[in-house]
């Protein structure tokens, strides 16, 4: 790249920059939308009187070393790789290229917003093996909250609630969410956010499908809470009136597997014992999760359709417990795994082709993989571990969502041809230019949003479409 050429970078992601209070601090968020055009003939016109400013940084160092807002602090990442999109593609494309990251060949439905955003991810990246698990936790949770929308962060309380929804717009839907504290499957505490949407013209905690989703995240097992996919299940709140329950189970690898598996299930059966709360009923509770949540969801909802007892008996005292619990739950309505975790054994053609240089990577999933099961009651191929292992023929109707540029992507493929084979009722929906993990991405991304959006909204169709037809059966 040439000297002006990088100049011309320089300049704009520094104005990029300014405009979202990252490099200077005389905007504040109320008015960045309203300073959220460029002007290239202005910033060109800057780049000689600038040249010795612009030159104090590099433009690696403008992407990785911003100073954070004043307001709004923990958002920033936001900002900074929501703002990212407003520049022009040959800039993004400049900036992709000299970052070293994807180029538009190689990943022919990534735009140069995505790429770049994997591009920087690829230089703040470093080792897992390397990183302390607490520590990684800790940047995982600053990372993902730091990208969410501030918006979702706006709890709406029942006090003030009615004054709300008089000066709201028609059609939004004020939500609101609560941390309870519940018994996980050893009798310790386990703490489970609960997700209300309320409506001007039905009052309360209205709920029309009487359906509730029970949310479990991603992070290998090892990573994540409910504030890490805190924005995901809001918007699922928020689009399909349904509460949403999101369960912050024990990870390894303090608590190696099954323990995971076992607390989810807990919580699955609080949530059947107190679903009126909620509005709904028993036998409309759906199960989701991404990645490793995704792999729990697929788990659950096969035990809780054909419990292997002698799986369970394998974990003694404790797992013919779980299996006697089992036997007494409703049967989930329906499930969506998001890009889940489903063969922990087979190589699949994904593997080699997405194993590097993205979100996921082989080195990832090896440290994960050792966290869950090096000190596991039970062994690696064990149907507890690995949900393709196990019996899948009686399990609730499935929308699978894979992502394409995924590690993980053909063993969500092989999951649904094997429900299929089953005949049980599938959907899969495959998010073209899409990373692991890409729900992260949702308000940072344009694409990447409008995607999520559509995803939710399928679920939501795929859902109402098996409960009218399991009203017309019962008719």
């Amino acid at each position: 790249m040439s000297n002006s050429a990088v100049l011309s970078i320089n300049t704009l992601l520094n104005k990029a920059l300014m405009m979202m209070n990252l490099t200077s601090t005389h905007l504040t968020p109320k008015n960045l939308a309203s300073s959220a055009q460029v002007d290239t003939d202005t910033v060109d016109k800057d780049i000689n009187t600038n040249s010795a400013e612009e030159k104090r940084l590099s433009v690696t160092e403008k992407m990785l070393n911003y100073s954070p807002m004043i307001n709004y602090q923990s958002h920033t990442l936001h900002y900074a790789m929501k703002g990212l999109g407003c520049l022009p593609t040959p800039v993004l494309e400049s900036l992709v290229s000299y970052l070293k990251g994807p180029s538009s060949k190689q990943y022919l439905h990534a735009d140069a917003h995505l790429r770049l955003i994997l591009a920087v991810n690829g230089k703040l990246k470093t080792p897992l093996e390397l990183t302390p698990m607490n520590e990684l936790r800790n940047r995982f949770a600053a990372d993902a909250v730091a990208m969410q929308s501030p918006k979702v962060w706006q709890q709406v309380s029942i006090n003030t609630l009615s004054s709300l929804m008089r000066c709201a717009k028609k059609g939004d839907t004020p939500i609101s969410w609560e941390d309870k504290i519940i018994a996980n499957a050893d009798d310790g505490d386990m703490t489970v956010r609960c997700y209300q949407a309320s409506k001007r013209s039905y009052g309360i905690n209205h709920n029309p499908d009487k359906t509730v989703m029970l949310f479990l995240h991603g992070g290998g097992f090892c990573i994540g809470d409910v504030d890490t996919h805190h924005e995901f299940c809001h918007a699922v709140c928020e689009q399909t009136g349904w509460p949403v329950v999101s369960v912050d189970y024990r990870l390894a690898p303090e608590y190696p597997a099954p323990t995971a598996l076992r607390d989810c299930i807990t919580a699955y059966a609080w949530l059947a014992e107190h679903c009126h709360l909620f509005g709904a009923l028993p036998s409309r509770i759906v199960l989701a999760g991404d990645s490793a949540g995704g792999g729990l969801s697929t788990l659950i909802a096969q035990q809780l359709a054909t419990p292997t007892e002698d799986a369970w008996l394998d974990l003694g005292m404790d797992g013919q417990d779980m299996f006697h619990l089992l036997e007494r739950l409703p049967s989930p309505l329906a499930q969506m795994p998001l890009y889940p975790v489903t063969d922990i054994e087979t190589d699949y053609p994904s593997w080699e082709l997405y194993g590097e240089g993205l979100l996921l990577d082989h080195a990832d999933v090896a440290v994960f993989d050792a966290a869950c099961f090096d000190h596991s009651p039970l062994p690696r191929q064990h149907i507890l571990n690995s949900p393709m292992l196990g019996n899948n023929s009686q399990i609730c109707p499935t929308y699978i969502v894979a992502a394409e540029l995924d590690v993980l992507r053909d063993e969500a493929f092989a999951y649904a041809k094997q429900l299929k084979a089953h005949g049980v009722p599938v959907e899969t929906y495959t998010v073209l230019g899409a990373p692991h993990g890409f729900i992260h991405f949702m308000s940072i991304h344009q694409g990447i949003g409008q995607e999520t959006g559509t995803i939710i909204e399928g679920f939501a169709s795929f859902v109402r479409d098996v409960i009218n037809t399991q009203l017309q059966l019962a008719a």
